[in-house]
């Protein structure tokens, strides 16, 4: 499925690409972006935009983190892909299926709004939600007030700096 969205900085053009903001194992030096979305950006944003969307971000402890609607802030990165077939193989590493009842999907995917870290809104992208339920079922669940979760090390102020 390709999403076509208006998007306040194009003034009016209609642009044609598949936005997945990430926060987790998909963001760039993490452990599923290689495989993922390294070779499969959109050719006219071949990067990772630094952003962040509001939430509540949890480690889980289990190599994984999750994320809430909520109102802090979690950082991440906007991805732009124009491959048709990305969302369904989002969709079952994040064990996703649009058809099923939410509760027994471990994330489920909605369309929020995206700023660049200056406070600019990127306009709208997908992003994988966690129910709360879902997030208490895990043992050693902990809050990041931060909005940062990394599975290798990375520390955001190495990734990105606020300005």
């Amino acid at each position: 499925m390709l999403t076509k969205q208006l998007m306040p900085e194009s003034e009016g053009k209609i642009i044609t690409s598949i936005r997945v903001f990430v926060y987790g194992t998909l963001k760039p030096g993490e452990n599923n972006y290689s495989k993922y979305c390294a070779k499969k950006l959109d050719g006219c944003h071949n990067r990772a935009l630094p952003a962040y969307t509001m939430g509540e971000l949890f480690d889980l402890g289990v190599g994984y983190p999750g994320m809430t609607m909520g109102s802090r802030l979690v950082y991440g990165y906007l991805l732009s892909f124009q491959k048709f077939g990305i969302l369904e193989e989002l969709d079952e590493l994040e064990d996703y299926l649009p058809g099923r009842v939410p509760s027994q999907n471990l994330y489920n995917r909605h369309q929020v709004e995206i700023f660049a870290l200056q406070g600019k809104s990127l306009g709208l992208a997908w992003v994988y939600f966690m129910s709360p339920d879902k997030i208490t079922s895990f043992n050693g669940v902990l809050l990041l007030p931060n909005g940062w979760w990394s599975g290798c090390g990375l520390k955001m102020e190495d990734c990105f700096v606020v300005s």
